[in-house]
């Protein structure tokens, strides 16, 4: 394999993780405070420190399509990688709440 096949292939596969399902459950994982001051219409809050105390009764099947985000991306990844750890298998870091906003076409309430 060439070396413009390896950066293609790379690009490529970039491009899929950045791909949000549209189907998806939209998790904000800020804190209650944050949450009541701004939210993605049609959200829910779970801050990053208990999301693994409510994931199972909002979301039993572990298949489903979630995507957790915060201000920046940062604390969603923590939440990301604990879903991930329960066995949850379909979870997406949708990173800060206004570009996700924008990407799912949702407004800011």
């Amino acid at each position: 394999m060439g070396i413009f096949q390896s950066i293609r292939d790379a690009i490529s596969t970039a491009r899929e993780q950045t791909v949000l399902p549209a189907n998806a459950i939209l998790i904000d994982v800020r804190s209650p405070g944050e949450f009541s001051q701004s939210r993605i219409e049609g959200s829910v809050n779970f801050p990053v420190g208990e999301i693994t105390n409510h994931i199972e009764a909002h979301c039993p099947d572990k298949t489903t399509n979630i995507v957790v985000f915060c201000a920046s991306g940062m604390r969603s990844s923590s939440a990301r990688n604990a879903l991930i750890q329960m066995g949850y298998t379909q979870v997406f870091n949708g990173g800060g709440i206004g570009s996700l906003a924008s990407k799912f076409n949702k407004r800011i309430v």
